[in-house]
């Protein structure tokens, strides 16, 4: 993936120069012309270098006597994912981010990316991994690796597929290890910021921690998932269910090798051969309105579960988002083996 720098130029550059970007640039050839802050100005691409040669301009002018001074982009933050899809089907490919200041924060390409979701993440990176010592003794369990990459790696390289570029990493154990490993996220054009531990939270109670999310919506996951969650369809049935809180959940079915009766009262009401029950399972992955953050106690020990608790005594909307898809929990060593088998098969 390219650094989205590569396709800024600086007003007054000349042409000569601007063509020189676009042919590093190959198929994705469109430049976007900014001032000294970084505020777009306009966009230039082969096409428009064509025209302006036709009509006697020479390539020593500057760029900025043929941009086009209205181009497509997105604001940073704009919850209308539909216009981000219009964009992606109406074959706009290449496209700038900006500030509340008209600035370029990034730019993506639909070539690389699936969509760009106004999302902060969130992922918990700070346990132990006891069930899997001897591995984490000196290793921390989110970089273990799976195949040729860290288990983490994924879940952050599948979430950047999604155009999530502001990231949360909350981290203890072994957590300088995380924070060398991804840095600041510049080489994934993502924003990673560190939140530590000093004290074991539970499984969100780091998440209080944090008072500056970049978007209204947010979220958290383990770190310890393998999975190819559609996170588009996610955020799509979460916006359509009007939800407050949506778990990501794993459905289990249980297989009964016998007739089941239903009674009442001694009555039999119904009867059932051998049925097949299914039930749904936590998985790990959380979305929500930035909002209801306000229920997490401040710095202390907290639990997912104790969170949607006092979602729904207070009546919040909480919605089960059943996982259409592959997931494992690695938690075990069996867990471990399974995902190093899996890997080779299971497209991430």
């Amino acid at each position: 993936m390219r650094n989205f720098r590569d396709y800024l130029i600086f007003s007054g550059s000349t042409i000569k120069e601007g063509l020189l970007k676009l042919n590093i640039l190959s198929k994705d050839a469109i430049l976007f012309v900014v001032d000294s802050n970084d505020k777009l100005l306009g966009s230039l691409t082969d096409g428009d270098v064509r025209r302006a040669l036709i009509n006697g301009v020479t390539i020593d002018k500057a760029v900025d006597e043929i941009i086009q001074s209205e181009p497509k982009y997105i604001r940073k933050g704009d919850q209308d994912i539909e216009k981000i899809i219009e964009y992606r089907e109406g074959n706009y490919r290449i496209l700038p981010i900006l500030d509340n200041n008209d600035n370029v924060v990034n730019v993506i390409n639909f070539r690389e990316i699936r969509s760009y979701l106004p999302v902060d993440v969130v992922v918990m990176a700070g346990g132990r991994g006891q069930r899997l010592q001897p591995l984490t003794d000196t290793i921390p369990k989110p970089l273990l690796k799976i195949g040729n990459k860290a288990i983490m790696e994924y879940n952050i390289d599948r979430l950047a597929l999604y155009g999530i570029d502001d990231f949360w990493f909350s981290v203890k154990y072994l957590g300088e290890q995380i924070v060398s490993h991804f840095g600041d996220g510049a080489e994934r054009n993502i924003k990673i910021n560190y939140v530590w531990e000093d004290v074991a939270l539970g499984t969100i109670g780091a998440v209080s921690k944090i008072d500056n999310f970049i978007h209204d919506y947010v979220l958290i996951m383990n770190s310890d998932l393998l999975t190819n969650l559609d996170y588009e369809h996610l955020f799509l049935d979460f916006i359509s269910k009007d939800a407050d809180f949506s778990v990501v959940t794993i459905p289990y079915q249980v297989n009964v090798p016998y007739a089941v009766l239903e009674t009442e009262g001694g009555h039999v009401k119904s009867f059932k051969e051998k049925p097949t029950y299914t039930y749904y399972s936590n998985g790990g992955i959380y979305l929500m309105k930035k909002t209801v953050l306000k229920y997490l106690p401040k710095e202390a020990f907290f639990n997912a579960t104790d969170l949607i608790d006092k979602l729904i005594d207070e009546k919040l909307k909480v919605v089960s988002y059943p996982l259409v898809g592959y997931w494992l929990d690695i938690g075990k060593h069996d867990d471990f083996q399974k995902a190093q088998e899996d890997i080779k098969q299971i497209k991430f």
